[in-house]
């Protein structure tokens, strides 16, 4: 790795992970330099979706190599352009009954709590998400709160996006707290990309409210190759697991990133080893924008059972497709 992808000045003597997260990545250009790949390689972004990845992860992409999977998660392409695929492709929109506030399944709901992410991942499926309308403002929260309140059966809140770590302690602490008030909320859900992509955000001040919360706190990060949990990554994730949060993780499964069985099984090993249990391995949803990435049916099947013959069941995540209108996640076993 070039040495000066290390020397941004905007992150001199500032370990704070906004300063990290402030100087990301934002330019194709830029990233294909410190990786010593050719300037002409064909990339392209929408405006409403720009290339952002912090250099921490781009620093354990292996240089001159246009085929790196961590890469290939985060350069945009021209076939981003294609035209195929929804907007909307889980139905987020049909299931929202105050605005940010997803009530698709039963006992939980979710909170589009900020259309930030600390990366742009080129296959999100919430890349065309209005989320100036539809998130968790101000204005917004109290009618959340109001609505979870008035249904007694929802026991478990998960925190979604964007990605609700890049939100400030003390802006997740309070929001922590309005939700322990509600008697009959017991759980509480992240899902995040940060402890991969920054490991740094996994800061004291956040397990401190981690630890204190009267909610048994998960944690579901999203790492779809080894390659992605290195030495600070593990730290990280050793932390949280001292705060007393179970942590998961989920993949989608991903053209020319990790659709093969050898990737797979060694992604399970290594989560197995810094402490987090595979949950589910998820189809890609149909979103525009991101059907390159598309692996079929017949070929997941295939991986899943080939992981299922050489490792222990607990090691293996449920094949899955969320299918819009259903009342959970789809497993999928066969074709």
């Amino acid at each position: 790795m070039p040495v000066e992808l290390l020397k941004n000045p905007a992150c001199l003597g500032a370990p704070d992970w906004k300063r990290e997260l402030a100087a990301a990545i934002t330019s194709s250009e830029e990233l294909l330099h410190l990786l010593q790949l050719d300037p002409q390689l064909p990339t392209a972004a929408p405006a409403n979706f720009r290339l952002r990845v912090p250099r921490a992860y781009a620093a354990k992409m292996r240089p001159g190599d246009a085929r790196d999977p961590l890469l290939l998660q985060v350069l945009p392409r021209t076939a981003e352009f294609a035209g195929t695929g929804l907007l909307d492709p889980v139905a987020d929109l049909e299931a929202m009954p105050t605005p940010g506030l997803l009530h698709k399944y039963h006992g939980r709901v979710l909170l589009i709590t900020t259309g930030a992410c600390a990366v742009h991942c080129r296959y999100c499926f919430r890349r065309n998400f209005p989320y100036s309308e539809a998130s968790i403002s101000t204005s917004h929260l109290q009618a959340a709160l109001d609505y979870i309140g008035a249904h007694s059966e929802i026991r478990e809140v998960i925190l979604s996006g964007g990605d609700p770590l890049v939100l400030d302690d003390d802006k997740l602490a309070a929001l922590e707290n309005q939700l322990s008030e509600i008697e009959h909320v017991k759980w509480l859900r992240i899902h995040t990309r940060l402890p991969v992509v920054l490991p740094a955000r996994i800061t004291p001040a956040l397990l401190d409210w981690m630890q204190s919360s009267r909610l048994k706190i998960t944690l579901v990060m999203h790492a779809n190759h080894a390659n992605e949990i290195g030495e600070h990554e593990t730290i990280a994730l050793a932390a949280l697991r001292r705060a007393g949060v179970t942590l998961l993780n989920q993949s989608v499964l991903l053209h020319q990133v990790n659709d093969n069985t050898e990737t797979l099984i060694e992604l399970s090993q290594r989560l197995h080893d810094s402490g987090v249990l595979p949950y589910y391995l998820h189809l890609l949803d149909k979103t525009r924008g991101a059907m390159h990435f598309d692996v079929p049916s017949a070929t997941a099947v295939q991986i899943i059972d080939q992981m299922r013959a050489r490792l222990p069941g607990y090691l293996v995540p449920r094949l899955v497709r969320e299918q819009p209108g259903e009342n959970s996640k789809t497993a999928i076993f066969s074709i």
